[in-house]
């Protein structure tokens, strides 16, 4: 893969192409270096979208009606006049009095909110120039015609955020109740007495009343509405842009991580972080641009699933260490390849000692062109 590189660059410089100033390449590289195509990424900043999560709204109480008590007197039997002789003549008569004022009852009927979405745009929608091409599998003398320049179109990405919304607001309903009467018993004079006039005083009762000061009326109580923060990217710097990044051509070939698990787990040990940092932390850190997969693979021992399995989880754990120390993760490719890429002779059903297991047994990684 190096050899081929270099190759096209000579290439390149022996016809006079100017491909180099068109595509960010060295206009006077070295033989022997190597770059790798990169693609800048588009940079994002990180906002806050503050939405409204329910709608204000108001809360109604009954404030209760209020009432005073008074002492009434009824006069239930009127004057009259009494004679010797011919006697006065009453009869008795029934009247209703109210002693108690009614009221209006009041029911409530509370808001109704109802469940609700809103969608958000959370990453606008972008297209960027791309190159498209494979030097490895092109049978054309002239890199150029294995290379095409697509212009690739990304969907922007929305959010279902749940919300609430007013369905129906708060009301009343007024229902009279209450109120009370009494019924008495009254002498009404139908004759008066004849011959000697007898003055008969007017005769009273004493009843207690409950008097309606204050209706029941209704207090109002306004709820406000309520606020929920929505993280969003905002793209600041679009990027898309070729450069071509120079690095060790044996980076482009498989390299051995001489890292090492346990049994049967993807932990990485601290002696195996230390070898990240020295082997791959540090050059992705210098170059900041450029893309590597991480590789794993196990020995032929335990079944093609389980060892297709593992290795996936070891290559992810390489790629989640190097996530966790500031490199991006679309920059790293995570695969796992189990049993199917033996260095040696020790497939299913071959005898071998444990050294040459071991070298079955490997993560590796390589540069990628971007």
């Amino acid at each position: 893969m190096k050899k081929q590189i270099s190759l096209l660059l000579i290439l390149f410089i022996a016809t006079g192409y100017s491909f180099g100033q068109l595509e960010g390449l060295p206009s006077n590289p070295e033989p022997g270096k190597c770059y790798i195509r990169c693609v800048t990424p588009d940079v994002y900043e990180t906002v806050e979208k503050r939405l409204v999560s329910r709608p204000a709204y108001k809360k109604l109480e009954v404030v209760p009606a209020v009432y005073k008590t008074v002492e009434e007197r009824v006069m239930i039997k009127p004057a009259s006049k009494k004679f010797v002789y011919v006697p006065a003549e009453f009869k008795t008569v029934t009247e209703e009095i109210k002693v108690e004022d009614s009221f209006n009852e009041i029911s409530i009927n509370p808001a109704r909110l109802a469940a609700s979405s809103q969608e958000i745009e959370v990453h606008p929608k972008l297209a960027r120039w791309e190159y498209q091409s494979s030097i490895e599998n092109c049978k054309s003398d002239d890199p150029r015609d294995c290379m095409v320049l697509c212009y690739v179109e990304y969907p922007a990405e929305h959010r279902t955020v749940n919300t609430q919304v007013l369905e129906k607001d708060a009301s009343i309903i007024k229902h009279p109740k209450g109120g009370k009467t009494i019924t008495i018993e009254k002498q009404e004079l139908v004759s008066a007495a004849r011959v000697d006039e007898i003055e008969i005083p007017a005769e009273y009762k004493s009843i207690t009343k409950r008097v309606l000061v204050k209706d029941e009326e209704v207090r109002e109580i306004k709820v406000p509405e309520e606020y929920k923060v929505e993280t969003i990217d905002v793209l600041q710097d679009k990027g898309g842009v070729n450069v071509w990044e120079e690095i060790e051509c044996s980076l482009t070939d498989y390299n051995v991580l001489p890292i090492f698990y346990e049994l049967g787990s993807a932990r990485l040990t601290g002696e195996s972080r230390n070898v990240i940092n020295d082997k791959l932390l540090k050059l992705m850190r210098e170059k900041p641009l450029i893309h590597v997969e991480i590789s794993s693979h196990t020995d032929s021992r335990g079944t093609n699933e389980s060892n297709m399995a593992l290795s996936q989880r070891r290559a992810e754990s390489v790629v989640n260490y190097l996530v966790a120390n500031g490199i991006r993760k679309n920059r790293l490719i995570a695969k796992g390849y189990g049993e199917t890429r033996l260095k040696n002779r020790c497939k299913d059903g071959v005898t071998c000692s444990e050294e040459e297991h071991q070298q079955n047994r490997r993560t590796e990684f390589r540069v990628l062109s971007n």
